[in-house]
C-alpha cells in the first residue's frame, strides 16, 4: 500500500521532525496534533492540524481529539471493500496510511516523588492507545510506529518505494499491541496499589 497520508501524534519527540522531512520529502501527507504540529511547523514542514481534518476543536484540555470517524474511519477502512470505500466517499474520509503515535508519560509520571491521582489519571492517554489498535488491526494496509527506533528504516522504504514490507507492517502491529498492553498493565498496578492504600 502506497503511504500517502500519515498520521504524527508522539509525546516522545525523539526523530519526528527527521521522520517528518522524509515522509514530506517522499510526498505523503502530513497531520498533526498540538505539540507534534508545532514541533514539524516550526520545522518548515507542511503539516496539516487534525482539527482541519475532523472539522472539530481539541475539546477538554485535549482529552478529545482524534476521537473522530474523519481519523478512525481513514485508519480503519479496508482499502479493497467496496462497502468502506462507498462510505469513505460518501462521508469524506480520506485514508490514513501511517500513524506514528506513543503514549503520554503515564510510568514516568508515576515515578515522579508525591505524584498526585489527578496528575497520574491526566497522563492516561486516551486517543493515543485508541489510534494505534485501529492502526495495528489493520495492519494490512496501515503502517504503526510506536517506536523512532523504527523512524529511519521506514523512512527509508517510503522513500525508495512509497510503502511498508507487508511482513514488518505486521511485525509493528505485533509491537504496538505489546507497547498498548504494557501501559494498560502499568496504569492497572497503579491503580490497584491505590485501591490497597
Amino acid at each position: 500500500m502506497t503511504i500517502k497520508r500519515a498520521l504524527l501524534s508522539v509525546s516522545d519527540k525523539t526523530g519526528i521532525v527527521e521522520l517528518a522531512k522524509s515522509l514530506h520529502a517522499a510526498g505523503v501527507e502530513i497531520v498533526s496534533t498540538g505539540g507534534t504540529m508545532k514541533a514539524i511547523k516550526d520545522a518548515g514542514i507542511p503539516v496539516m492540524y487534525v482539527s482541519d481534518v475532523t472539522g472539530f476543536p481539541e475539546i477538554m484540555d485535549g482529552r478529545v481529539k482524534t476521537l473522530n470517524p474523519y481519523i478512525h474511519g481513514g485508519i480503519l477502512a479496508v482499502r479493497d471493500n467496496k462497502e468502506h470505500q462507498k462510505a469513505m466517499q460518501e462521508h469524506k474520509i480520506t485514508g490514513i496510511d501511517m500513524v506514528v503515535v506513543n503514549l503520554y508519560p503515564f510510568k514516568e509520571t508515576i515515578a515522579k516523588l508525591n505524584v498526585s491521582l489527578d496528575e497520574a489519571i491526566e497522563n492516561i492517554d486516551i486517543g493515543g492507545p485508541a489510534m494505534i489498535r485501529a492502526a495495528a488491526k489493520n495492519f494490512k494496509y496501515v503502517t504503526v510506529v510506536v517506536n523512532p527506533k523504527h523512524y529511519d528504516a521506514i523512512a527509508q522504504m517510503v522513500s525508495n518505494n512509497g510503502e511498508v514490507d507487508a511482513k514488518l507492517r505486521m511485525q509493528l502491529a505485533q509491537e504496538a499491541f505489546n507497547h498498548t498492553a504494557k501501559y494498560d498493565e502499568c496504569i492497572q498496578n497503579y491503580l490497584s496499589a491505590q485501591l490497597s492504600k
